[in-house]
């Protein structure tokens, strides 16, 4: 086997990873409600998987392409994976729940400008303090790093958001993007160009 031999399986290979790391953003994009960028994504999406199939079909005796497609297929879903978390889109509620006096870690979460509201509660082991905040999936890294250094050891919970508004919330920090400069600049407004957040909605940490 020449070199030539393997161009078909590389192309191959290339168009199945694109087709499902845009498909991974697409669902992204229309559970956000994004109803312009989705469709966009669409059709790139199935212009080449239609490509990526024509030729499978015509080389279906060439195992190589069977072998290309499913290694597409496979990094494909680990980039959705990693740009979705990178993109970091949407709202998220943080629940801190402790026995503990919470004064502290609420006067900082105010200081760095995160709404908060703090309610009495009786948990198994008596009265605690619930203390709740609603924050971008970005800001995440910024609301762990203040609980773990203010209030160690406190049990907290993230939960994921449909939608939230009329909040308070802190301007967010750029940085760099993970996509190529066209397209970051296609979808800007869409891009959250923070650190990987520490925690992911659905995810809960330490006992009080």
């Amino acid at each position: 086997m020449d070199g030539s031999d393997l161009i078909l399986p590389l192309v191959i290979f290339v168009a199945e990873m694109c087709v499902v790391t845009i498909g991974t953003l697409r669902i992204i994009f229309v559970a956000r409600g994004h109803r312009y960028i989705a469709p966009v994504l669409g059709f790139f999406e199935i212009l080449i998987w239609l490509f990526a199939m024509s030729q499978i079909m015509q080389n279906l005796s060439d195992w190589n392409c069977f072998i290309a497609f499913a290694l597409g297929f496979t990094l494909g879903n680990y980039l959705g994976i990693l740009i979705e978390k990178r993109l970091a889109l949407g709202m998220a509620i943080v629940r801190i729940i402790t026995h503990r006096d919470a004064t502290t870690l609420i006067d900082q979460l105010r200081a760095s400008d995160f709404g908060v509201t703090c309610v009495e509660g009786i948990g198994s082991r008596g009265k605690v303090q619930i203390v709740m905040t609603v924050v971008k999936r970005k800001q995440l890294p910024e609301i762990v790093g203040l609980i773990e250094t203010h209030h160690p050891g406190a049990f907290y919970a993230v939960d994921e958001l449909a939608s939230a508004s009329e909040g308070v919330f802190p301007a967010a920090k750029k940085g760099p993007g993970i996509l190529p400069l066209p397209i970051s600049k296609l979808i800007s407004f869409q891009f959250a160009r923070s650190p990987l957040a520490a925690m992911q909605p659905g995810d809960t940490r330490g006992i009080d």
